[in-house]
């Protein structure tokens, strides 16, 4: 199936089975004669890099391989700075392409090198995770770490093409997967009760009847937002649900807890505060946990409410003394609500208790 997302770049997110087994003559359809720099990390690589890179060089396609480190901590200036002698050394030009293959961190920094890189060159996203699939690889956002904070250096560039192949959702580990699970709920949350009711239901599996269907609505719902709002200036900060505090929990981890299971906590914690400050109009808390629980994702944090809203008040989303919270005021109902970065506290620790 296509989803085609209207942006300053007009493109399709497709998804299907088995699509990497036609990889290199999608590549030959989008770009023609070109050379190839696959961006991955080590784990990505040891399960597709070699397959790819084959079927590549099968078909004529000049291609080079990037690895590095999987994880949030590779997420930095320095493999930035990496990739970008890499591509430089293999001549890489303004006619050739990047191929993110892999999750959220992949794609985040291949697609940061592809907006910076000659001053922008083409790249297409192959998200290998639940989590890049629904979320990260559509929209155009990329970005790097830096020592102060998560995303803080990035860039806004639209991909050619999305291509999610859901079979690779299967290599996953349980943990890993959840982390989809988590912005997969965020979407029902934000704009679909019948979504959301379908994660109080069954616990979510990469071999669940429903997982195209389910990959195809969250795509929907962050088409939509992109169309509205593609440069992230006004309704697109709704799918910041839960992150303030989740990024902060990121943090104070140095990122062992992942960005999914962070995020869920976020959730849950900004609900129970919406509740006590009696913002959300009903009661919610208890159905977000619900289905939190059901799905082996936490609902609140160890760290301290100083420890987080240490780390919170840097986050990107900061606008002078002020930032957005993103209120659930019911299941499928959030709002934007402006407050003073010193009143986080507040809502970390009445959504801590």
């Amino acid at each position: 199936m296509k989803i085609p997302i209207d942006a300053s770049t007009k493109y399709n997110v497709v998804i299907g089975r088995n699509l990497l087994n036609n990889i290199s003559n999608r590549i030959k359809e989008l770009k023609g004669d070109c050379t190839v720099a696959i961006i991955t990390d080590d784990i990505v690589n040891s399960l597709y890099g070699e397959e790819i890179s084959k079927g590549l060089s099968n078909n004529k396609i000049r291609n080079h391989k990037f690895v590095f480190n999987n994880g949030e901590k590779s997420k930095n200036i320095n493999t930035l700075s990496e990739i970008l002698e890499f591509l430089a050394s293999n001549t890489i030009n303004r006619q050739d392409l990047i191929v993110a293959l892999g999750g959220g961190v992949v794609g985040d920094i291949a697609g940061f090198a592809a907006a910076i890189y000659l001053r922008g060159i083409d790249y297409l996203q192959i998200p290998t995770t639940f989590l890049a699939a629904i979320d990260s690889s559509v929209g155009g956002k990329t970005a790097i770490d830096l020592e102060a904070g998560k995303n803080l250096a990035g860039a806004f560039k639209q991909p050619i093409e999305v291509i999610c192949d859901v079979e690779t959702f299967k290599t996953l580990d349980e943990k890993i997967f959840a982390d989809g699970i988590a912005e997969a709920i965020k979407y029902g949350v934000l704009f679909d009760e019948e979504l959301f009711n379908r994660f109080l239901k069954d616990k979510l599996t990469a071999n669940s009847e429903d997982i195209m269907d389910i990959v195809k609505k969250c795509v929907e719902h962050k088409r939509d937002i992109v169309a509205n709002d593609e440069f992230d200036r006004g309704k697109r900060q709704l799918l910041n649900l839960g992150h303030t505090v989740g990024h902060a929990i990121e943090r104070c981890s140095d990122y062992e807890i992942t960005h999914g299971h962070a995020v869920a906590a976020g959730m849950g914690i900004i609900a129970r505060a919406s509740e006590k400050k009696n913002l959300a109009k009903e009661r919610i808390s208890e159905k977000i946990e619900k289905a939190l629980i059901k799905n082996n994702l936490p609902i609140n944090s160890e760290y301290s409410t100083e420890e987080l809203y240490e780390k919170a008040i840097k986050d990107k989303k900061v606008l002078g003394s002020n930032i957005n919270l993103i209120i659930p005021e019911r299941i499928g109902k959030c709002k934007l609500y402006n407050i003073k970065t010193e009143e986080i506290k507040e809502f970390i620790e009445l959504g801590k208790e």
